[in-house]
Protein backbone atom coordinates (compact mmCIF):
# COMPACT_ATOMS: atom_id res chain seq x y z
CA UNK A 1 0.00 0.00 0.00
CA UNK A 2 3.20 2.28 0.14
CA UNK A 3 1.82 4.32 -3.45
CA UNK A 4 4.66 7.14 -3.17
CA UNK A 5 4.48 7.99 -6.49
CA UNK A 6 0.62 9.18 -6.40
CA UNK A 7 0.65 12.86 -5.77
CA UNK A 8 -2.03 14.90 -3.80
CA UNK A 9 -4.93 17.14 -5.49
CA UNK A 10 -4.61 20.66 -5.31
CA UNK A 11 -7.32 21.11 -2.49
CA UNK A 12 -5.76 18.80 -0.66
CA UNK A 13 -2.51 20.99 -0.67
CA UNK A 14 -4.49 23.99 -0.13
CA UNK A 15 -6.19 22.24 2.57
CA UNK A 16 -3.03 22.53 4.65
CA UNK A 17 -2.55 25.92 4.56
CA UNK A 18 -2.84 28.12 8.50
CA UNK A 19 -5.20 30.37 7.08
CA UNK A 20 -6.26 32.62 3.54
CA UNK A 21 -3.91 34.89 3.40
CA UNK A 22 -1.67 31.78 2.65
CA UNK A 23 -3.43 30.03 0.41
CA UNK A 24 -3.53 33.01 -2.09
CA UNK A 25 -0.12 33.47 -1.75
CA UNK A 26 0.99 29.39 -1.84
CA UNK A 27 -1.29 29.43 -5.17
CA UNK A 28 0.43 31.97 -6.90
CA UNK A 29 3.67 30.00 -6.26
CA UNK A 30 2.21 27.30 -7.52
CA UNK A 31 4.13 27.35 -11.11
CA UNK A 32 6.98 27.17 -12.92
CA UNK A 33 8.08 30.36 -12.90
CA UNK A 34 9.77 31.24 -9.53
CA UNK A 35 11.26 27.93 -9.08
CA UNK A 36 14.09 25.66 -9.95
CA UNK A 37 16.00 22.77 -9.21
CA UNK A 38 12.73 21.10 -8.00
CA UNK A 39 12.56 17.67 -7.57
CA UNK A 40 10.72 14.76 -5.51
CA UNK A 41 11.81 10.78 -4.34
CA UNK A 42 10.58 7.83 -3.64
CA UNK A 43 10.87 8.35 0.14
CA UNK A 44 8.06 10.97 0.04
CA UNK A 45 10.63 14.17 0.13
CA UNK A 46 10.12 17.43 -2.44
CA UNK A 47 12.43 20.44 -2.69
CA UNK A 48 13.11 23.18 -5.13
CA UNK A 49 14.76 26.77 -5.22
CA UNK A 50 12.18 29.55 -5.18
CA UNK A 51 12.98 32.94 -6.47
CA UNK A 52 12.09 35.76 -3.83
CA UNK A 53 12.66 39.34 -3.66
CA UNK A 54 16.35 38.96 -2.86
CA UNK A 55 19.44 37.96 -4.12
CA UNK A 56 19.38 34.35 -2.80
CA UNK A 57 16.60 32.42 -3.76
CA UNK A 58 14.59 30.41 -0.77
CA UNK A 59 16.07 26.69 -0.01
CA UNK A 60 12.10 24.50 -0.13
CA UNK A 61 12.05 20.85 1.16
CA UNK A 62 9.22 18.92 2.26
CA UNK A 63 9.00 15.53 3.51
CA UNK A 64 5.18 14.87 2.31
CA UNK A 65 5.06 11.39 5.13
CA UNK A 66 4.88 13.86 8.44
CA UNK A 67 3.98 16.83 6.82
CA UNK A 68 7.51 18.52 7.83
CA UNK A 69 8.70 21.46 6.03
CA UNK A 70 11.98 23.57 6.12
CA UNK A 71 11.94 26.60 4.29
CA UNK A 72 14.92 29.72 4.51
CA UNK A 73 12.26 32.26 4.37
CA UNK A 74 11.55 34.15 7.59
CA UNK A 75 7.63 33.14 7.39
CA UNK A 76 6.66 32.28 10.92
CA UNK A 77 3.83 30.16 9.17
CA UNK A 78 3.12 26.27 8.57
CA UNK A 79 3.36 25.48 5.94
CA UNK A 80 4.51 29.10 4.70
CA UNK A 81 3.45 30.27 1.15
CA UNK A 82 6.95 28.84 -0.44
CA UNK A 83 6.15 25.34 0.63
CA UNK A 84 2.56 25.16 0.08
CA UNK A 85 3.68 26.78 -3.50
CA UNK A 86 6.21 23.63 -3.84
CA UNK A 87 3.67 21.34 -2.98
CA UNK A 88 1.00 22.23 -5.64
CA UNK A 89 3.73 22.39 -8.25
CA UNK A 90 4.29 18.81 -7.38
CA UNK A 91 0.66 18.23 -7.65
CA UNK A 92 -0.17 19.21 -11.15
CA UNK A 93 3.33 19.32 -12.81
CA UNK A 94 5.01 16.34 -12.85
CA UNK A 95 7.48 16.98 -15.65
CA UNK A 96 8.97 20.23 -13.20
CA UNK A 97 8.54 18.56 -10.09
CA UNK A 98 10.03 15.04 -11.76
CA UNK A 99 11.37 11.85 -9.56
CA UNK A 100 14.86 12.27 -8.98
CA UNK A 101 16.94 9.08 -10.00
CA UNK A 102 19.72 10.68 -7.57
CA UNK A 103 19.92 11.62 -4.06
CA UNK A 104 18.51 15.00 -2.86
CA UNK A 105 20.77 18.05 -3.23
CA UNK A 106 22.78 18.63 -0.34
CA UNK A 107 21.05 21.35 1.86
CA UNK A 108 17.95 19.30 1.33
CA UNK A 109 19.45 15.54 2.18
CA UNK A 110 21.23 17.13 5.59
CA UNK A 111 17.64 18.53 6.78
CA UNK A 112 15.62 15.30 5.41
CA UNK A 113 18.72 13.18 7.33
CA UNK A 114 18.43 15.61 10.39
CA UNK A 115 14.46 14.98 10.79
CA UNK A 116 14.81 11.11 10.33
CA UNK A 117 17.50 10.98 12.93
CA UNK A 118 15.23 12.98 15.34
CA UNK A 119 12.11 10.88 14.62
CA UNK A 120 13.66 7.72 15.39
CA UNK A 121 15.23 9.11 18.87
CA UNK A 122 11.46 10.08 19.20
CA UNK A 123 10.88 6.02 18.91
CA UNK A 124 13.67 4.90 20.70
CA UNK A 125 13.32 3.83 24.97
CA UNK A 126 14.21 6.28 27.18
CA UNK A 127 17.65 6.16 28.65
CA UNK A 128 16.36 6.13 32.34
CA UNK A 129 13.40 6.59 34.21
CA UNK A 130 12.27 9.05 36.57
CA UNK A 131 12.18 8.27 40.34
CA UNK A 132 8.99 6.89 41.18
CA UNK A 133 8.54 8.12 44.60
CA UNK A 134 9.38 11.70 43.83
CA UNK A 135 6.82 11.28 41.09
CA UNK A 136 3.93 10.21 43.20
CA UNK A 137 4.65 12.81 46.00
CA UNK A 138 4.66 15.65 43.37
CA UNK A 139 1.38 14.08 42.07
CA UNK A 140 -0.08 14.03 45.09
CA UNK A 141 0.31 17.42 46.00
CA UNK A 142 -1.12 18.51 43.04
CA UNK A 143 -4.04 16.49 43.79
CA UNK A 144 -4.22 18.48 47.06
CA UNK A 145 -4.42 22.12 45.52
CA UNK A 146 -7.20 20.74 42.72
CA UNK A 147 -9.27 19.42 45.60
CA UNK A 148 -8.81 22.89 47.13
CA UNK A 149 -9.83 24.79 44.02
CA UNK A 150 -12.68 22.32 43.29
CA UNK A 151 -14.20 23.05 46.39
CA UNK A 152 -13.55 26.64 46.57
CA UNK A 153 -15.30 26.75 43.11
CA UNK A 154 -17.98 24.85 44.64
CA UNK A 155 -18.55 27.33 46.85
CA UNK A 156 -18.56 30.07 44.01
CA UNK A 157 -21.36 27.99 41.67
CA UNK A 158 -23.38 27.71 45.25
CA UNK A 159 -23.44 31.83 45.67
CA UNK A 160 -24.26 32.45 41.93
CA UNK A 161 -27.38 30.13 42.21
CA UNK A 162 -28.31 31.22 45.72
CA UNK A 163 -28.04 35.14 44.64
CA UNK A 164 -29.76 34.21 40.89
CA UNK A 165 -28.30 34.25 37.45
CA UNK A 166 -29.25 37.84 37.24
CA UNK A 167 -26.51 38.97 39.50
CA UNK A 168 -23.66 37.54 36.96
CA UNK A 169 -24.76 39.61 34.77
CA UNK A 170 -24.38 42.84 37.05
CA UNK A 171 -21.38 41.66 38.73
CA UNK A 172 -19.33 41.57 35.55
CA UNK A 173 -16.28 39.63 33.80
CA UNK A 174 -13.37 40.71 36.81
CA UNK A 175 -14.88 38.30 38.85
CA UNK A 176 -15.11 35.45 37.12
CA UNK A 177 -11.24 35.99 36.10
CA UNK A 178 -10.39 36.49 39.48
CA UNK A 179 -12.13 32.78 39.58
CA UNK A 180 -10.32 31.54 36.59
CA UNK A 181 -6.71 32.85 38.25
CA UNK A 182 -7.25 30.80 41.23
CA UNK A 183 -8.06 27.81 39.73
CA UNK A 184 -4.67 28.58 37.75
CA UNK A 185 -3.12 28.91 41.05
CA UNK A 186 -4.70 25.39 41.69
CA UNK A 187 -3.58 23.92 38.85
CA UNK A 188 -6.15 23.17 37.18
CA UNK A 189 -6.22 25.19 33.76
CA UNK A 190 -9.67 22.57 32.60
CA UNK A 191 -11.15 24.43 35.46
CA UNK A 192 -9.88 27.27 35.12
CA UNK A 193 -10.87 27.20 30.91
CA UNK A 194 -14.69 26.22 32.16
CA UNK A 195 -14.60 29.25 34.43
CA UNK A 196 -13.76 31.51 31.36
CA UNK A 197 -16.46 30.30 29.53
CA UNK A 198 -18.82 30.82 32.03
CA UNK A 199 -17.76 34.54 32.76
CA UNK A 200 -18.31 35.29 28.68
CA UNK A 201 -21.84 33.61 28.72
CA UNK A 202 -23.37 36.57 30.54
CA UNK A 203 -22.52 38.86 27.59
CA UNK A 204 -23.31 36.14 24.96
CA UNK A 205 -27.17 37.57 23.53
CA UNK A 206 -30.63 36.42 24.51
CA UNK A 207 -31.12 33.18 26.22
CA UNK A 208 -27.92 33.70 28.52
CA UNK A 209 -29.28 32.41 31.27
CA UNK A 210 -30.67 29.03 30.03
CA UNK A 211 -26.25 28.75 28.89
CA UNK A 212 -25.12 29.87 31.89
CA UNK A 213 -27.94 27.14 33.98
CA UNK A 214 -26.64 24.54 31.69
CA UNK A 215 -22.72 24.90 32.06
CA UNK A 216 -22.75 25.84 35.46
CA UNK A 217 -24.42 22.46 35.93
CA UNK A 218 -21.54 20.90 33.81
CA UNK A 219 -18.66 22.55 36.02
CA UNK A 220 -20.66 21.81 38.95
CA UNK A 221 -20.64 17.97 37.58
CA UNK A 222 -16.66 18.05 36.91
CA UNK A 223 -15.86 19.21 40.18
CA UNK A 224 -18.24 16.12 42.04
CA UNK A 225 -16.39 13.99 40.52
CA UNK A 226 -12.73 15.40 41.13
CA UNK A 227 -13.99 15.60 44.82
CA UNK A 228 -15.05 11.59 44.55
CA UNK A 229 -12.41 10.34 42.10
CA UNK A 230 -11.63 7.18 43.85
CA UNK A 231 -15.04 6.16 43.71
CA UNK A 232 -15.57 6.17 39.67
CA UNK A 233 -14.38 3.71 37.30
CA UNK A 234 -11.01 3.87 36.19
CA UNK A 235 -11.82 4.58 32.83
CA UNK A 236 -14.07 7.90 33.57
CA UNK A 237 -11.80 8.65 36.69
CA UNK A 238 -9.15 9.15 33.74
CA UNK A 239 -11.43 11.52 31.55
CA UNK A 240 -12.01 13.50 34.75
CA UNK A 241 -8.39 13.90 35.83
CA UNK A 242 -8.02 15.14 32.19
CA UNK A 243 -10.98 17.50 31.92
CA UNK A 244 -9.61 19.40 35.19
CA UNK A 245 -5.75 19.85 33.51
CA UNK A 246 -3.88 16.74 34.48
CA UNK A 247 -1.95 15.69 31.50
CA UNK A 248 -2.78 12.27 30.12
CA UNK A 249 0.13 10.96 27.59
CA UNK A 250 -0.51 8.51 24.93
CA UNK A 251 0.34 5.10 26.61
CA UNK A 252 -1.82 2.29 25.08
CA UNK A 253 -0.84 -0.22 22.43
CA UNK A 254 -0.70 1.29 19.33
CA UNK A 255 -3.25 0.98 16.57
CA UNK A 256 -1.99 0.08 12.89
CA UNK A 257 -4.68 0.58 10.44
CA UNK A 258 -5.20 2.56 7.10
CA UNK A 259 -5.68 5.86 8.64
CA UNK A 260 -8.23 8.19 6.57
CA UNK A 261 -7.63 11.48 7.40
CA UNK A 262 -10.96 13.29 7.48
CA UNK A 263 -10.42 16.77 8.76
CA UNK A 264 -7.87 19.12 9.98
CA UNK A 265 -9.05 22.38 11.29
CA UNK A 266 -6.87 25.37 13.49
CA UNK A 267 -8.27 27.38 16.30
CA UNK A 268 -6.42 29.95 18.58
CA UNK A 269 -7.04 31.24 21.99
CA UNK A 270 -4.99 34.28 21.19
CA UNK A 271 -1.67 32.66 22.90
CA UNK A 272 -2.12 29.28 21.32
CA UNK A 273 -3.09 27.52 17.99
CA UNK A 274 -4.36 24.22 18.35
CA UNK A 275 -4.47 22.05 15.15
CA UNK A 276 -6.87 19.09 15.40
CA UNK A 277 -7.40 16.49 12.78
CA UNK A 278 -9.61 13.57 12.83
CA UNK A 279 -8.77 10.14 11.18
CA UNK A 280 -10.86 7.07 10.60
CA UNK A 281 -9.26 3.21 10.56
CA UNK A 282 -10.57 1.81 7.54
CA UNK A 283 -10.59 -1.77 9.19
CA UNK A 284 -10.57 -1.32 12.78
CA UNK A 285 -13.27 1.40 12.41
CA UNK A 286 -12.50 3.62 14.93
CA UNK A 287 -12.22 7.00 15.08
CA UNK A 288 -8.87 9.54 16.57
CA UNK A 289 -8.36 12.94 17.13
CA UNK A 290 -5.24 14.07 16.76
CA UNK A 291 -3.67 17.41 18.13
CA UNK A 292 -0.58 19.38 17.54
CA UNK A 293 0.27 23.37 19.56
CA UNK A 294 1.67 26.12 18.05
CA UNK A 295 2.69 28.71 20.21
CA UNK A 296 3.83 32.13 19.90
CA UNK A 297 2.36 32.87 16.58
CA UNK A 298 3.51 29.71 15.16
CA UNK A 299 1.19 27.58 13.47
CA UNK A 300 1.05 23.90 14.86
CA UNK A 301 4.23 21.49 12.57
CA UNK A 302 1.43 18.89 12.64
CA UNK A 303 0.16 18.48 8.91
CA UNK A 304 -1.86 15.94 7.00
CA UNK A 305 -3.99 16.37 3.86
CA UNK A 306 -7.40 15.94 4.09
CA UNK A 307 -8.79 13.18 1.70
CA UNK A 308 -5.77 10.69 1.58
CA UNK A 309 -4.70 7.48 3.44
CA UNK A 310 -1.65 6.42 5.59
CA UNK A 311 -0.40 3.11 6.51
CA UNK A 312 0.28 4.54 10.51
CA UNK A 313 0.24 3.90 13.60
CA UNK A 314 -1.79 5.99 16.39
CA UNK A 315 -1.23 5.42 20.43
CA UNK A 316 -4.48 6.00 21.91
CA UNK A 317 -4.46 8.45 25.71
CA UNK A 318 -6.38 6.69 28.07
CA UNK A 319 -10.05 7.92 29.22
CA UNK A 320 -13.24 6.55 28.54
CA UNK A 321 -13.92 7.23 24.68
CA UNK A 322 -10.60 7.00 23.97
CA UNK A 323 -10.43 9.20 21.10
CA UNK A 324 -7.66 11.50 21.38
CA UNK A 325 -4.16 9.43 20.01
CA UNK A 326 -0.44 10.35 19.24
CA UNK A 327 0.73 9.91 15.98
CA UNK A 328 3.17 6.83 15.32
CA UNK A 329 5.18 4.69 13.63
CA UNK A 330 4.51 5.54 9.58
CA UNK A 331 4.71 2.41 6.71
CA UNK A 332 4.17 4.59 3.86
CA UNK A 333 3.55 7.61 2.12
CA UNK A 334 -0.11 9.14 2.08
CA UNK A 335 -2.44 7.41 -0.73
CA UNK A 336 -4.98 9.51 -2.18
CA UNK A 337 -8.43 8.14 -1.81
CA UNK A 338 -12.29 9.57 -2.68
CA UNK A 339 -14.49 7.18 -1.00
CA UNK A 340 -15.79 8.24 2.43
CA UNK A 341 -15.83 6.82 5.90
CA UNK A 342 -19.15 4.46 6.74
CA UNK A 343 -22.12 6.48 7.85
CA UNK A 344 -25.61 6.95 8.54
CA UNK A 345 -28.44 8.54 9.45
CA UNK A 346 -29.47 11.84 11.39
CA UNK A 347 -30.78 9.74 13.93
CA UNK A 348 -28.06 7.76 13.91
CA UNK A 349 -25.72 10.65 14.76
CA UNK A 350 -27.85 12.12 16.82
CA UNK A 351 -27.84 8.29 18.96
CA UNK A 352 -23.74 8.75 18.61
CA UNK A 353 -23.53 11.34 20.26
CA UNK A 354 -26.07 10.06 23.23
CA UNK A 355 -23.38 7.31 23.37
CA UNK A 356 -20.49 8.97 23.79
CA UNK A 357 -22.12 11.56 26.35
CA UNK A 358 -22.66 8.24 28.17
CA UNK A 359 -19.03 7.67 28.91
CA UNK A 360 -17.74 11.30 28.60
CA UNK A 361 -20.39 13.81 30.27
CA UNK A 362 -18.74 17.03 29.25
CA UNK A 363 -17.71 15.95 25.50
CA UNK A 364 -18.66 19.04 23.29
CA UNK A 365 -18.73 17.56 20.28
CA UNK A 366 -18.11 13.51 18.82
CA UNK A 367 -17.58 12.89 14.78
CA UNK A 368 -20.00 11.60 12.77
CA UNK A 369 -20.99 10.84 9.01
CA UNK A 370 -24.04 11.31 7.80
CA UNK A 371 -25.19 10.05 4.43
CA UNK A 372 -27.28 10.94 1.88
CA UNK A 373 -28.25 14.52 3.30
CA UNK A 374 -29.04 17.88 1.75
CA UNK A 375 -28.01 21.31 3.03
CA UNK A 376 -31.31 23.31 2.82
CA UNK A 377 -31.80 26.76 4.74
CA UNK A 378 -34.22 26.03 8.42
CA UNK A 379 -37.06 27.64 9.05
CA UNK A 380 -35.48 30.01 12.06
CA UNK A 381 -32.64 31.04 9.42
CA UNK A 382 -29.80 28.97 9.92
CA UNK A 383 -28.68 25.83 7.87
CA UNK A 384 -29.53 22.00 8.45
CA UNK A 385 -28.81 18.86 7.04
CA UNK A 386 -31.85 16.89 6.18
CA UNK A 387 -32.04 13.15 5.61
CA UNK A 388 -32.50 12.62 1.62
CA UNK A 389 -35.75 10.78 2.27
CA UNK A 390 -37.64 13.22 4.27
CA UNK A 391 -36.75 11.81 7.84
CA UNK A 392 -35.21 13.62 10.42
CA UNK A 393 -32.94 17.08 10.01
CA UNK A 394 -30.03 18.30 12.23
CA UNK A 395 -29.30 21.90 12.59
CA UNK A 396 -25.95 23.40 11.22
CA UNK A 397 -23.83 24.59 14.70
CA UNK A 398 -24.11 28.60 14.83
CA UNK A 399 -20.09 28.53 14.68
CA UNK A 400 -20.34 27.65 10.76
CA UNK A 401 -22.94 29.89 9.86
CA UNK A 402 -21.33 32.24 7.43
CA UNK A 403 -18.05 30.06 6.55
CA UNK A 404 -17.32 29.63 3.02
CA UNK A 405 -17.04 25.98 3.53
CA UNK A 406 -20.86 25.82 4.15
CA UNK A 407 -21.79 27.22 0.70
CA UNK A 408 -19.13 25.06 -0.46
CA UNK A 409 -21.48 22.64 0.83
CA UNK A 410 -24.23 23.71 -0.39
CA UNK A 411 -22.93 24.20 -4.30
CA UNK A 412 -21.48 20.55 -3.68
CA UNK A 413 -24.92 19.65 -3.46
CA UNK A 414 -26.88 21.32 -5.83
CA UNK A 415 -29.77 20.16 -4.01
CA UNK A 416 -29.06 16.92 -4.08
CA UNK A 417 -28.16 14.25 -1.70
CA UNK A 418 -24.22 14.29 -0.18
CA UNK A 419 -22.23 12.23 1.83
CA UNK A 420 -20.67 14.75 4.63
CA UNK A 421 -18.37 14.00 7.84
CA UNK A 422 -18.40 16.68 10.81
CA UNK A 423 -18.88 16.66 14.71
CA UNK A 424 -22.35 16.68 15.91
CA UNK A 425 -22.38 17.96 19.71
CA UNK A 426 -25.11 20.13 21.41
CA UNK A 427 -24.82 23.00 19.13
CA UNK A 428 -25.66 21.19 16.21
CA UNK A 429 -23.63 19.70 13.56
CA UNK A 430 -20.44 21.25 12.14
CA UNK A 431 -19.86 20.19 8.83
CA UNK A 432 -16.04 19.27 7.97
CA UNK A 433 -15.60 17.35 4.82
CA UNK A 434 -17.94 16.35 1.79
CA UNK A 435 -18.27 13.93 -0.63
CA UNK A 436 -20.52 13.72 -3.66
CA UNK A 437 -21.68 10.88 -6.12
CA UNK A 438 -21.94 13.36 -8.64
CA UNK A 439 -18.20 14.36 -8.38
CA UNK A 440 -14.89 12.41 -7.39
CA UNK A 441 -12.82 13.19 -4.88
CA UNK A 442 -12.97 14.54 -1.05
CA UNK A 443 -13.89 18.08 -0.38
CA UNK A 444 -12.61 19.56 2.50
CA UNK A 445 -14.94 22.48 4.04
CA UNK A 446 -12.62 23.89 6.78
Amino acid sequence: MNQTGVRWTSEQVLALAPDEASRRAGDKLGTAGPWSDTGCDAAGAVWGLCKGSGSKPYRTVVDTTGLACNCSCPSRKFPCKHALGLLLLWAVDGATVARSAGAPPGWAGEWLDARRTRQAEKTAPPARTADPEAARRRAERRAARITSGATELEQRLTDLLRGGLASAEQSGYGLWEETAARMVDAQAPGLAGRVRELGAIPGSGPGWPVRLLEESALLHLLNTAWLGLDRLPEPLATTVRTRVGLPSPSGGPPVRDHWLVLAQYDASDGKLVTRRIRLYGRESGRSALLLSFGAAGRAPELALPVGTMIDAEIVPHPGAGQLRADWGERFGAPVLVGEPPPGGSVAAAIEAYGAALRVDPWLEACPVTLCDVIPVPGAGGGWQLADADGGSALPVAPVSLGHPGLWRLAALSGGGPVTVFGECGHRGFRPLTAWSAEIPGTVPLT
